[in-house]
C-alpha cells in the first residue's frame, strides 16, 4: 500500500507540473494586469484529460493516506 502511495505521489507531482501555468495569471490580480483572469474558459483536449487524471489521483492519494492512517 505504501508503494502505491509513492507511485501516486510521483504521478500527481508530474501531472501538476505539466498543467498550464494558471498561477502566473493569478499573480497579476494584485497589479491589475490581467482582465481575462475571471472569464469562463473551458479546458479542451489534453488539458481536460490532465485535469481529470489529476483529480482522480488526488482522490486516490487522499483515500490511501486515510486508509494507512486508520490501520
Amino acid at each position: 500500500m505504501e508503494t502505491a502511495l509513492i507511485v501516486i505521489s510521483v504521478l500527481l507531482i508530474a501531472l501538476v507540473l505539466l498543467q498550464s501555468n494558471k498561477a502566473q495569471a493569478g499573480g497579476q490580480i494584485i497589479s491589475g494586469g490581467n482582465a481575462e483572469l475571471f472569464q469562463n474558459q473551458k479546458e479542451r483536449g489534453s488539458e481536460l484529460l490532465i485535469s481529470r487524471i489529476t483529480l482522480i489521483l488526488g482522490i486516490l492519494f487522499f483515500v490511501i493516506s486515510l486508509i494507512l492512517y486508520l490501520q
